[in-house]
């Protein structure tokens, strides 16, 4: 049976391998380099394995219907369509931040919501490609990122399981990463649904299975961990009450130290399923055990 592994950039990802950990700033940054460098630094202080960026072609991404509709936004009151185009970095932004991580030693990647972005980040060498949840049904796009040989993460929120099987018959199972996900900002805790984990692991036997979590806490993401998720994604902040859609439901930088420290912990307490009497229990037995 082929290996249930992808590797991005120089780590492998799958059954058998450290969980992968993506902190996701996404639009966090609110346009701002120096906040996405916070971002970065925080991260890297916290052991991810990656940073991850959003990128859209706002013209593309935003329904015609809304561009014109006036929001309140840190910088007054403006189209939306206005907005979108405040906080999406453009190549001296992200030229900036690719010089940030390779000097900080971590790897970085985007979601990529239409073709366009695609052809951008390929500028910059990225080691894969993840694809939102809102995206799964654009198999142009699927196949667009197909044709880059990249390999492809994809996140599984607000998808039913039609619209996730056509995602993946449009891309195959090669190179391919699948996230679990529930696409509401912040999340209930009683829609989480983490078992659909082992229902993907069981239904993809040869794919790798992870969870993104959008929820507000950290304990179901170790759950995510403790029952086989091979990758997990949580957006990162500096402060959960700045402004911006995704804050709430994002953990600040002592929290992703916390939580990076934990699955390493559960890590290491999983053990490999083999019964043993450990040496440090030999003592104890001796003492203890009436009938030897």
């Amino acid at each position: 049976m082929k290996k249930r592994e992808v590797k991005l950039g120089n780590s492998f990802v799958g059954d058998n391998h450290p969980t992968f950990i993506i902190a996701e700033i996404g639009i966090n940054h609110n346009g701002s380099v120096e906040l996405a460098k916070k971002m970065i630094s925080g991260a890297v202080a916290a052991g991810a394995d990656c940073v991850k960026f959003q990128k859209r072609t706002p013209e593309i991404c935003t329904p015609k219907d809304q561009w014109h509709l006036e929001r309140d936004t840190p910088w007054g009151r403006m189209t939306y369509i206005d907005y979108r185009k405040k906080v999406e970095f453009g190549i001296n932004e992200y030229d900036e931040i690719n010089e940030f991580c390779m000097k900080s030693n971590i790897m970085w990647t985007a979601s990529v919501w239409d073709n366009e972005s695609v052809d951008f980040m390929e500028e910059f060498k990225l080691p894969f490609y993840k694809l939102p949840s809102a995206s799964l049904t654009d198999i142009d796009l699927i196949k667009r990122i197909k044709q880059s040989g990249k390999p492809l993460m994809i996140s599984t929120g607000m998808s039913s399981v039609e619209e996730i099987e056509n995602g993946i018959n449009a891309f195959g199972t090669e190179n391919l990463l699948i996230a679990h996900a529930t696409s509401t900002y912040p999340c209930k805790i009683e829609e989480l649904n983490l078992k659909v984990i082992d229902t993907y692991k069981n239904k993809y036997e040869n794919i790798p299975i992870g969870y993104s979590g959008h929820e507000v806490g950290l304990a179901p993401t170790l759950a995510a961990v403790t029952i086989g998720a091979s990758f997990v994604e949580r957006h990162i902040t500096l402060d959960r009450a700045m402004w911006g859609t995704d804050q709430a439901a994002s953990v600040e930088i002592g929290g992703f130290i916390r939580l990076v420290n934990n699955i390493r912990d559960i890590e290491a307490s999983l053990g490999d399923g083999e019964k043993k009497v450990y040496d440090s229990e030999l003592p104890i037995r001796k003492k203890l055990r009436r009938v030897q």
